[in-house]
């Protein structure tokens, strides 16, 4: 149930590179084809580099310990809720205990 499937491998025969050392002179009636070019010249990319002045760079780290700041302090209010609603929840608890109690004492 947890072992990995792997696909099966593939069956084909690797192609392997053959280079002759003569040059290959076609048979008459042949088409004879350029050779393939030995690189292809990299594609420039046509989107913009980004360049970080240090005015960006302060703006960035103030915009990061901005989200950083609210983020805590979003959860550290949360935090505070759920200790607040403990603690109100065991308050109602003990006066209902009492209670209980007080009415199991008058019987």
């Amino acid at each position: 149930m947890f072992t990995p499937k792997y696909p099966p491998q593939d069956t084909a025969l690797p192609v392997t590179a053959t280079t002759s050392a003569t040059a290959h002179n076609p048979a008459p009636g042949q088409p004879t084809r350029a050779p393939a070019p030995a690189s292809v010249a990299p594609v420039a990319s046509n989107r913009p580099t980004v360049q970080l002045t240090p005015g960006s760079t302060l703006a960035l780290a103030a915009g990061g310990g901005a989200v950083v700041l609210v983020v805590g302090a979003v959860l550290v209010s949360m935090l505070l809720a759920v200790a607040i609603t403990g603690v109100s929840v065991a308050v109602v608890a003990v006066v209902l205990r009492l209670l209980i109690k007080d009415l199991n004492n008058h019987r």
